[in-house]
């Protein structure tokens, strides 16, 4: 079927919802600001004519209430500026915890020599290791364009050169500060990081660089230091997933839609405020096969939520086999598709000036095979605004919601896009880095994606490609 750009949602909508969106606030899993993005997801739904199924969860929730730390000089005190919490690390009471800080070395795990102590961890910027380990590219366009040689940023390294807090918990360390190296103030300001792990038990703040080098002179002297974090732990907190069913001529078969709910900024996640536009453009469409739209929680709190994955997707999966598995009388997905980060504009340092250095962030898209890359390049067709590369998953790696549908036998397209300031949280909620016509041309690919994939049969589609691995090929398209 032809796309008509006539039936789509209008951009200033779009935009409009983004800012409904950014009013909710910071939506981390189990917030008040998702309970409230979610009851309006549901709402425009259901005036679309969908009918909504939930599922509704609880879990434990931590959030950071306040947190602060100050070097006690001789004569004086000193405040320190703090980058971020790091998130369900551990908590302190309100006059927080006090001890002489120690600078730990040797990898991050040295940690008993800073017992009953605070302890001063580095931790660098992701800069020789080979983007290869991570990313397997098929294709790109236009030509030339390429993931980075090296993987750097925030985001792959706090989940890469993590330091061990179970460790300097272990070791009876008070407390932990990490010092952010080779990444500007701008960059590191707000990072909701890591958010893959369990809750450690000891509480963790992050520093920028230059406020690292204060806490270093104050090891070197011997200095104590007061370390705040209050934090508000909630027993039995409640998040919720829903979808809803576009119905098709066939009632067997179904393409999967999905993103999640959570996030931090304009551009984590707006993945919901894509599949809106996307619905209403399908509602009146006749399509073959069934179009189930997913909107999951748990993305942001993926140790309580993740099904035999590292996906929070993949819980809704495991709730919904006969949505997807083909067994039994049961619906079959022939294809999914993963919309997550739309409208990043590319900021990097620069000279440790933190700036937009493109208007357009390389869009990354997992395809599942040769097929499906063929239609994503295909769903291209007459953007002015792009700058994509098409990978494979590779090393037991995917990153996104795109992965538990691979994992289940599902191909799919799957949109993730990584800028620095993905995790960041800030008072303009990142818009100054958010392109809203990026975006729309965006929403426009992904109808075409749908379309396309409902015109091609079962044997085409076929199956996702098995993951590669050793060392993929980055720089050479």
């Amino acid at each position: 079927m032809e796309f008509n750009p006539e039936r789509l949602m209008k951009k200033e909508q779009v935009l409009e919802n983004m800012h409904r969106m950014n009013g909710f606030g910071p939506r981390l899993t189990g917030s008040g600001g998702q309970r409230d993005f979610v009851s309006f997801l549901k709402q425009q739904s259901q005036d679309m004519g969908y009918q909504v199924y939930s599922d509704l969860y609880s879990f434990d929730r931590w959030k950071e209430l306040r947190s602060s730390i100050t070097i006690h000089h001789i004569n004086s005190d000193e405040t320190v500026e703090v980058s971020s919490a790091w998130p369900y690390s551990g908590e302190t009471g309100p006059l927080g915890v006090t001890g002489e800080v120690v600078e730990v070395v040797g990898k991050h795990v040295n940690y008993l020599h800073a017992r009953g102590k605070i302890a001063l961890v580095t931790v660098s910027d992701l800069g020789k290791i080979p983007s290869g380990i991570a990313f397997n590219q098929r294709n790109a366009y236009p030509g030339g364009t390429n993931i980075p040689a090296f993987y750097k940023g925030p985001v792959a390294t706090s989940f890469v050169n993590v330091p061990f807090l179970q460790v300097a918990k272990a070791a009876g360390v008070k407390a932990v500060i990490c010092i952010w190296k080779g990444m500007s103030r701008g960059m590191v300001k707000g990072q909701y990081l890591p958010f893959i792990q369990e809750y450690q038990g000891i509480p963790a703040l992050w520093v920028c660089e230059e406020e690292g080098e204060k806490l270093r002179e104050a090891a070197r002297n011997k200095d104590k230091v007061t370390l705040v974090l209050e934090a508000k732990k909630e027993k039995n907190a409640a998040s919720e997933s829903f979808y809803c069913v576009k119905r098709g001529n066939n009632p067997t078969e179904a393409i999967i839609v999905n993103t999640h709910t959570d996030g931090v900024n304009c551009v984590e996640e707006n993945g919901p405020i894509a599949l809106l536009a996307m619905m209403d453009y399908l509602k009146d469409v006749e399509l073959e096969r069934s179009v189930i739209f997913v909107f999951v929680t748990g993305h942001f709190r993926l140790p309580a939520f993740k099904q035999n994955d590292i996906q929070a997707t993949s819980k809704w999966l495991k709730n919904h086999r006969d949505m997807w598995d083909g067994r039994g009388g049961h619906i079959k997905a022939v294809a999914g598709v993963a919309v997550e980060h739309l409208g990043c504009r590319e900021w990097k340092d620069v000279e440790k000036t933190y700036c937009e250095t493109n208007p357009i962030d390389i869009e990354i898209v997992y395809t599942g095979n040769r097929t499906l890359d063929e239609i994503y390049y295909k769903a291209l067709e007459g953007r002015t605004l792009v700058r994509t590369v098409t990978l494979r998953g590779h090393n037991i790696l995917h990153f996104g919601e795109g992965q538990p549908l691979m994992n289940v036998g599902i191909p799919q397209i799957a949109l993730v896009t990584a800028p620095d300031y993905l995790t960041a949280v800030a008072d303009d909620h990142q818009m100054d880095k958010f392109s809203i016509d990026l975006m729309y041309e965006q929403i426009q690919t992904f109808v075409k994606i749908v379309l396309l994939l409902d015109e091609t049969d079962t044997k085409t589609l076929g199956k996702p490609d098995p993951y590669t691995f050793v060392l993929g090929s980055v720089g050479k398209h």
